[in-house]
């Protein structure tokens, strides 16, 4: 299968990225025209005061990842649920690409590690997954957004949940591995909420196959992603932030966790992968995960068809999902299944099997023709939300959900819910 490298080469050579032709600050510029170009694959090849290439936006169009898997949009989201129900082991491999070149002199200034707009706390890894182990529980993958701190120290930011877990179990301090770079499968997996104990990188593997490597402190990491890195979470505290979240809007600043560097791996020319906070590609790998647990809840009580997690819901709070209606309540049952599939979607959208859940202004069509608010709307007040959610309350997460069922009655009493639909025409027969 391809590596991160191999996919951007690929794209290199059809002429669909956007070369940057001029040395780029990391102080703002190089973020700035990856924001500017969102939904376009943007390569960086001088990057100021840096020893390597950056690249961002690799993932940012649910398109790209498909043609990565080799799947179509129809196929993404049973192939997520059939990794997630079917786990396979990565090969382990002596030798791998990422341990072409390794130093004990870690220099994160070096790295083209961009701020990324302008009241952020500092320089920000915002594509890097933590690797952890547990000696009970196993493997772990997981995002972290980390703000450079020194030359080989950076803060993290991590919420209770399965890190802190292995963290605290350690004792307060843990030996883990962190790496950037990595290819769609693995970014994809390491963004899945599974239960502890579950190894994402066996989602990954059942995705598309993984070869593992071993650092020097022993955790495996694809043998060929761009970098890896061998750390320490220390007890030290430290501000963490400002930064911007997915929502596009500053979190706040907390004492956090510092990590301590203690070795780089790379591989030779290394790519450097920038994540856009808030952009399209921070969207595309927080909420594509999420559409298969959706799917499954929702498959449990009538016939899912698909699920899109909306961009314009910050790919965390609003989702529209497609179903086979064959009970009068089946709309009523969907919504209900799609809040149990991800706790923090705040509102929620069903439609027929003929609605596109991917085009908006089919799916407001269908809200126009086929909903009426008093009997096809539910209301959910005072339940959990989201932390990301600026409108929740700010200490308890308290939100109010909505549901909408824009399906057509199964019975038809005079009006006609159908949508016409036109001849499909080859234009290139008729215009240039």
């Amino acid at each position: 299968m391809l590596s991160f490298r191999d996919f951007i080469e690929k794209l290199r050579r059809q002429g669909r990225v956007k070369e940057i032709k001029k040395q780029v600050s990391k102080n703002l510029d190089l973020a700035g025209i990856m924001y500017a170009l969102d939904g376009n694959v943007v390569y960086a090849p001088q990057v100021e005061n840096s020893d390597f290439k950056a690249v961002g936006n690799v993932f940012s169009t649910r398109d790209l990842v498909c043609e990565y898997l080799g799947v179509g949009k129809e196929e993404l989201i049973p192939k997520l649920v059939h990794a997630i129900a079917n786990p396979t082991k990565p090969t382990l491999v002596k030798e791998g690409p990422v341990l072409e070149n390794s130093t004990t002199k870690v220099d994160l200034n070096r790295l083209p590690v961009p701020i990324h707009f302008e009241k952020d706390g500092g320089p920000y890894f915002s594509s890097a997954i933590v690797i952890a182990h547990d000696k009970e529980l196993g493997r772990n993958l997981s995002f972290h957004r980390m703000m450079v701190i020194d030359k080989d120290r950076v803060v993290m930011r991590i919420l209770k949940r399965h890190l802190q877990e292995f963290i605290t179990r350690a004792g307060g301090e843990l030996d883990v591995a962190i790496v950037v770079g990595a290819p769609i499968n693995v970014l994809l997996s390491a963004a899945m909420s599974v239960q502890i104990g579950q190894d994402e990188l066996e989602f990954a593997n059942s995705l598309t196959p993984v070869k593992t490597v071993k650092l020097g402190n022993g955790i495996e990491v694809p043998a060929d992603c761009e970098f890896a890195f061998e750390g320490r979470i220390t007890k030290e505290l430290h501000d963490e932030g400002p930064f911007v979240d997915l929502t596009e809007t500053y979190d706040i600043v907390r004492k956090q966790q510092v990590m301590k560097i203690t070795k780089m791996y790379h591989r030779n020319d290394a790519l450097w992968h920038v994540l856009p906070p808030g952009g399209l590609e921070h969207k595309v790998l927080m909420g594509m995960p999420r559409e298969p647990t959706i799917f499954t809840e929702v498959n449990k009580v009538c016939e899912c068809k698909r699920v899109n997690i909306t961009p314009g819901g910050c790919s965390w709070l609003h989702a529209i999902v497609s179903i086979k209606k064959k009970h009068d309540d089946d709309g009523k049952k969907a919504m209900e299944a799609a809040f149990a599939g991800h706790k923090s979607l705040k509102h929620v959208v069903i439609v027929d099997d003929d609605i596109d859940v991917d085009n908006p202004m089919d799916v407001e069509w269908a809200i126009a023709t086929r909903m009426q608010a008093d009997k096809d709307v539910m209301i959910k007040t005072k339940q959990k939300g989201s932390s990301l959610d600026p409108s929740a309350d700010p200490h308890t997460y308290d939100t109010t959900k909505m549901g909408i069922d824009a399906t057509k009655p199964l019975v038809v009493h005079g009006k006609n819910f159908t949508k016409a639909k036109w001849k499909k025409i080859d234009l290139k027969k008729y215009v240039d």
